[in-house]
């Protein structure tokens, strides 16, 4: 079992934390690039054009980002549609379709971070 799923599967003695902790960073990094100006909902976009996002919300939640397969994985588990391509066409050969829904909460999910993050303590 590599590295990278080792940190999906919680084993006997560790907690579910870690997974629910990856949700978030999906739905912050989906909220984050919606807040950036760019369509995410029903639009078919190369995974290079989301990592961005997804490096800001793995520091901001201080999580060690996953491997791109991981990634999608998740993103699938989350409700994303995925499509491979071959690898000589892309760095990062996937294409992610965010549907509108996901796209939705995430925003709202990412707004919310945000506001609790400016609130004084």
């Amino acid at each position: 079992m590599g590295e990278e799923s080792k940190s999906l599967q919680p084993g006997l003695f560790d907690s579910a934390v870690e997974n629910v902790r990856i949700d978030e960073v999906i739905r912050y990094a989906l909220g984050d690039f919606q807040k950036r100006g760019f369509v995410l909902a029903e639009r078919k976009l190369a995974l290079d054009r989301l990592l961005g996002a997804f490096r800001r919300a793995f520091e901001r939640f201080g999580i060690e980002p996953l491997g791109d397969s991981n990634l999608v994985d998740r993103l699938a588990e989350s409700g994303a549609f995925i499509e491979e391509v071959p690898d000589y066409v892309a760095k990062h050969p996937y294409r992610v379709t965010v549907p509108a829904e996901l796209a939705e909460s995430s925003r709202e999910f990412y707004a919310a971070c945000v506001e609790s993050d400016s609130e004084p303590a």
